[in-house]
C-alpha cells in the first residue's frame, strides 16, 4: 500500500496513462514498456526513494495485470 503522498501522485499518473493508451488500442505489451520506461525515468531523475520506486513498481504492475482495470463498461439500454 502506497502512503507517501508524491509516490501516489505518480501511481495515479501511471494508472491514467495506462488506460489512456489501452484506450488509444495499445496491449499488454505496450503498457509494459510504457510502465518500464516511467520507472526508468523516475530512477534515473531521483524524484523519488528507490524503495518507494520499487514499491510503487509493484502496485503498477499489480493494477496492469488486473483485468478489471481495463474492461470496457457497458451501459444500459436506452428504452425509451
Amino acid at each position: 500500500m502506497l502512503q507517501d503522498a508524491q509516490t501516489i501522485r505518480y501511481y495515479q499518473r501511471i494508472t491514467d496513462g495506462l488506460n489512456e493508451q489501452w484506450n488509444r488500442g495499445y496491449r499488454f505489451d505496450e503498457l509494459r514498456l510504457y510502465l518500464d520506461g516511467y520507472l526508468a525515468a523516475l530512477r534515473h531523475t531521483n524524484a523519488i526513494e528507490p524503495f518507494l520506486i520499487h514499491r510503487l513498481e509493484e502496485e503498477a504492475i499489480r493494477f496492469l495485470y488486473d483485468p478489471s482495470n481495463f474492461e470496457m463498461t457497458q451501459t444500459e439500454p436506452d428504452y425509451r
